[in-house]
């Protein structure tokens, strides 16, 4: 029944997950999410729906345009398949309480940054007006502990990126500013910070290791969003347990 249970949430993530490739894609070119269907960018041939099954089709169709052959992007499998995963591994770790659904929508938002941060380099401002209304609506319900802890987050997350941006003159962007605004109110203080180190040192690692391959060029700007992604998301999941391995290493 478990297995099931599991198989379904994944299932229903994957689905969202292909919902949350349109929303980044789109969003960002002002483009509407419900119009036009889905269409190959190449041919425009408009997607059918047997092609439009989340993983499966890219599968079946060996990444490729049913009409005209040309390359499918593996970002929208990849999309789908981390968001089913993810939405599993909430339950795994949090249980099934209230706190399960503030995951989900966390992982929601943060899926739409990944996929508009690489496509574009550029976290929509409408899109984290959206879940920030929903995170309120949401943290009235289930608030930190203590309550303003989502309020300091926020401000202490917005005026420190906001410093790093105006010593580094830009190199912090006013999306990664808001966004990192927006965790903190989900997050609260500790762990926003948490966040920022851990996004950081992703972004650093990764970085060093593109430039030693030469996927990446010197000097040249990468998104920082797939790594605010990831850093959160750790943090989210585990930044109890890093706290407490940090303090037990004191």
């Amino acid at each position: 029944m478990l297995l099931f249970l599991y198989g379904y949430i994944f299932v229903v993530g994957a689905v969202l997950g292909s919902f949350f490739n349109v929303v980044g894609l789109r969003i960002p070119l002002k483009q509407s999410i419900s119009v036009p269907r889905s269409a190959c960018p190449k041919c425009g041939h408009t997607l059918k729906p047997w092609e439009l099954i989340p993983i499966i089709s890219f599968l079946i169709q060996k990444g490729k345009c049913g009409r005209c052959k040309v390359r499918i992007s593996p970002l929208y499998p990849i999309v789908e398949m981390i968001t089913g995963l993810l939405f599993i591994m909430a339950p795994i770790k949090l249980g099934w309480t209230f706190e399960l659904v503030i995951a989900w929508t966390l992982i929601s938002l943060l899926m739409i940054i990944f996929v508009s941060d690489i496509a574009y380099m550029l976290i929509p401002d409408k899109v984290l007006l959206f879940f920030s209304a929903v995170f309120l609506a949401e943290r009235v319900y289930l608030p930190l502990s203590p309550w303003w802890d989502s309020f300091l987050g926020a401000g202490i997350a917005f005026l420190l990126l906001l410093l790093i941006a105006v010593i580094s003159k830009g190199g912090m962007g006013g999306g990664d500013i808001k966004l990192f605004a927006v965790i903190g109110f989900v997050m609260g203080t500790k762990l926003v910070l948490l966040s920022f180190f851990i996004s950081t040192l992703f972004g650093a690692i990764i970085g060093i290791i593109g430039i030693v391959f030469k996927v990446f060029k010197r000097g040249e700007p990468i998104p920082f969003g797939p790594f605010i992604v990831a850093g959160t998301l750790t943090v989210f999941f585990y930044g109890k347990d890093i706290i407490q391995l940090y303090l037990q290493l004191l």
